[in-house]
């Protein structure tokens, strides 16, 4: 029986209603199993997976939109798979075969397309995730693993403008590290820093470079950019940081508009510079689940750098109009980025 009668679709709080069904895909004894689509529900493995205790576990967030035809989108599900695909081989995870992921997602889709939400803005949020599952009590690669798709409806991430702090002294990610990975042990050590930084009135902090502190790097759940002189301004993909897809569909759309964009490090010390010099005009950060989230403030070593407020629609505001235009299918696919699902 269907849960859709649960959902409360004017107050789409992000991860609280899972659809009505899962696909689910095991990997044993060297081989990938048939893939099966099943009721949504818990899992059963053992107390001694090795997922559990030594944390070979990865994952993805993807979006399905649906479009005012009706058609159900699936955004950029080819960018998706590879960067999983590069998680798995860091983790020394067996990478999932592409027609179990691409089409087992379209099957998951199209069974639960009733999912997809209506509203401007709205998604139906697509969780890939893949752990180890061979019971042992021992520090090895698994022998067994378990490959899932769940899916929720979602809204907005975050409603108003963040807040957010350098961070200067917990690191997210180093060099030669598993930074550039979806692997759950990257989130669950940035949870403490987090917190801190909540106590003192921040929701997210932004990570410096794990030798100096010094270059800014990305934010808790987002890529970051910065509007710098008129030219959108964003640190350079390295090993420790996310290859975002949101940050790379804006880059891509921003040079089509003729926006300057520049890759490269941003020092901390800059960033105060150009707060005291007017040469900051806005700063947002980027991802799958927040899309754009515009940051207020900015805290750095103890003092609070307030974003200009925007008279007329800024970069940010410019660049989520045409990404959502072509998500919802109001413009041409130049990139072909859509999958429809038929």
């Amino acid at each position: 029986m269907s849960r859709l009668h649960e959902v409360d679709w004017n107050n789409l709080e992000f991860g609280k209603y899972f659809t009505d069904h899962m696909l689910i895909c095991d990997y044993a004894e060297g081989e990938w199993q048939q893939p099966q689509i099943v009721p949504f529900g818990d899992l059963r493995v053992s107390p001694v997976a090795l997922a559990l205790h030594y944390g070979q576990t990865i994952f993805e967030g993807m979006k399905a939109f649906r479009m005012r035809d009706e058609v159900i989108n699936i955004f950029r599900q080819d960018k998706h798979y590879e960067r999983m695909s590069l998680s798995a081989e860091r983790l020394c995870m067996p990478v999932v075969p592409r027609e179990v992921f691409i089409d087992g997602l379209h099957r998951l889709i199209e069974l639960d397309r009733a999912w997809v939400p209506r509203a401007e803005g709205s998604a139906l949020y697509i969780r890939p995730f893949m752990i180890a599952t061979e019971a042992r009590l021992r520090v090895k690669v698994s022998s067994s693993y378990r490959f899932v798709i769940v899916a929720t409806p979602v809204g907005a991430y975050f409603e108003q403008p963040v807040r957010v702090k350098v961070e200067r002294d917990f690191v997210r990610a180093a060099r030669g590290g598993t930074g550039y990975a979806k692997c759950g042990g990257n989130y669950g050590g940035s949870m403490y820093p987090t917190q801190r930084a909540r106590e003192e009135g921040y929701d997210q902090v932004l990570w410096t470079d794990a030798k100096e502190n010094r270059f800014i790097e990305e934010s808790g759940a987002m890529n970051v950019m910065f509007v710098l002189d008129d030219v959108l301004v964003t640190p350079p993909l390295s090993d420790s940081i996310l290859d975002g897809v949101t940050r790379d569909s804006l880059l891509k759309i921003a040079r089509r508009q003729g926006i300057p964009v520049v890759e490269r490090p941003v020092d901390v010390e800059e960033l105060k510079e150009a707060f005291d010099k007017g040469r900051i005009s806005e700063a947002f950060g980027t991802g799958t689940a927040a899309v754009i989230s515009p940051i207020g403030v900015i805290g750095i070593d103890g003092k609070d750098y307030v974003l200009p407020v925007q008279s007329t629609p800024g970069v940010g505001t410019r660049l989520k109009a045409v990404l959502d235009d072509i998500r919802y299918g109001r413009e041409t696919d130049v990139e072909s980025w859509n999958f429809l699902v038929k």
